[in-house]
């Protein structure tokens, strides 16, 4: 039987390791830029950066595995190759923007110090917390989330009773799009997996006699609790976004935007709690992606007493390094990075999540495949060679909106079901 205080102290803490740096920075500009539009981007941004990613949570739920299992049915090697460039990617970028952010709107104006010394500091934290992974739960659940929500409502509501409620221009061709493809730079998706395998082993560890159907009940229940908690609070950062876009010139940056909008509702204490928010939402995503890359090399080298501990030190030595970069140049060149991996890692999720009956080896490669195929368009776009293959993106639906891979996947995935008699055809209904 799985209790309630469980449930909540699971959810608490999946909220916390996904609502890091990106989760605070982004959706208020989405917001701003939007205006009176508001509700669409929150809309797009809902379904990359919860809906997705709760899926992958559901996934970890079904399987109960590690992140290897998600891509196992397209091929080991396969699975292997995405498993490693996974985890390389959220140790050098995710990871690190995380301390990056925490100097730039947490550190820095309260203390100005260097970005070196921050993200010494920080790592060395999150390397302790890794290493006493047997309380992660407990101590992000109980402790840490309640005191980011808190702080984040506190920001909403005098934002929505301070101001009238009148909106601007949006600014973008298309909101919803815009809201989507904002959701990648969460790298919640990404997050999930990883730090969907950190809840499973924290639970492991907390409750061996736990079953298959409790573990899975639990985790069910904790994930839809947590992406009820993101959409609430997402919807309510682009909310205000939105309803302060007169009081900031257009062009502000992402992490200024935050800043002013703290100064503006919460005042003179606005650099203290900001601080304080920015650190919890920061620090416990990077304590998920460092134990999550600690746990699956450790799961790939079972006989080795140190893989954990030496994985842990060289991603917390990875985040000192990268750490010093600002976060605007951190999500820049994670872009094109994102544009390629990200379609990948959605389809795993959703192949995971579907019945077993629609989702053989068969259909795991074929629409793995094709969105590896049809990615390649976007990537390229992502860096600036969108003319060079103009000629052949004109001819793919949705590739204008860079998100070509969509319907050849849809097609493909529709094509080997029916193929193997799984999906009635016509003539079968």
């Amino acid at each position: 039987m799985v209790r309630k205080k469980e449930t909540l102290v699971t959810a608490f803490a999946l909220f916390s390791l996904f609502f890091g740096a990106g989760n605070l920075i982004l959706p208020p500009q989405l917001g701003f830029k939007a205006g009176e539009l508001w509700w669409l981007v929150a809309l797009g941004f809902a379904i990359s950066a919860v809906l997705i990613p709760i899926f992958g949570i559901l996934g970890h739920a079904k399987l109960q595995g590690t992140m290897f299992d998600f891509a196992s049915k397209v091929s080991p090697l396969f699975s292997l190759i995405y498993c490693f460039t996974i985890y390389g990617v959220a140790i050098s970028l995710p990871s690190p923007r995380t301390a990056s952010v925490t100097h730039e709107i947490g550190i820095a104006p309260l203390l100005h110090n260097s970005t070196l010394s921050t993200s010494i500091v920080y790592f060395v934290l999150v390397f302790i917390f890794v290493l006493n992974r047997t309380k992660i739960l407990d101590i992000v659940g109980k402790y840490l989330t309640p005191g980011i929500i808190l702080i984040l409502l506190a920001i909403m509501g005098i934002a929505l009773f301070s101001f009238p409620i009148d909106f601007g221009t949006n600014s973008f061709i298309n909101p919803m799009t815009a809201g989507i493809l904002e959701g990648y730079q969460t790298f919640d998706a990404i997050g999930a997996i990883v730090v969907g395998g950190v809840i499973i082993t924290s639970i492991n560890l907390k409750n061996k006699e736990a079953s298959y159907e409790q573990k899975k009940a639990l985790l069910g229940r904790a994930g839809w609790l947590a992406g009820f908690g993101l959409v609430m609070i997402y919807s309510g950062l682009i909310f205000t976004g939105a309803l302060l876009q007169g009081e900031f010139d257009l062009a502000i940056s992402r992490t200024s935007l935050i800043i002013g909008i703290s100064k503006i509702t919460l005042g003179s204490t606005a650099n203290l709690f900001l601080g304080i928010l920015v650190s919890l939402a920061c620090f416990t995503t990077a304590v998920g992606i460092v134990a999550g890359t600690a746990d699956f090399v450790k799961s790939r080298f079972p006989k080795s007493n140190k893989a954990y501990l030496v994985t842990a030190v060289v991603s917390c030595f990875l985040g000192v390094l990268m750490g010093q970069f600002n976060a605007d140049y951190i999500i820049a060149i994670a872009l094109p990075i994102l544009m390629f991996i990200y379609p990948i890692t959605i389809v795993l999720i959703l192949l995971n999540v579907i019945p077993e009956k629609f989702g053989s080896s068969r259909v795991f490669r074929t629409v793995v495949l094709t969105t590896i195929l049809f990615s390649i368009p976007d990537f390229l776009g992502s860096i600036g060679l969108s003319s060079s293959i103009e000629a052949i993106t004109r001819w793919i639906p949705f590739s204008n909106l860079s998100m070509g891979w969509v319907l050849p996947a849809l097609v493909v995935f529709i094509v080997a079901n029916i193929g193997k008699g799984d999906i009635p055809t016509a003539s079968g209904l």
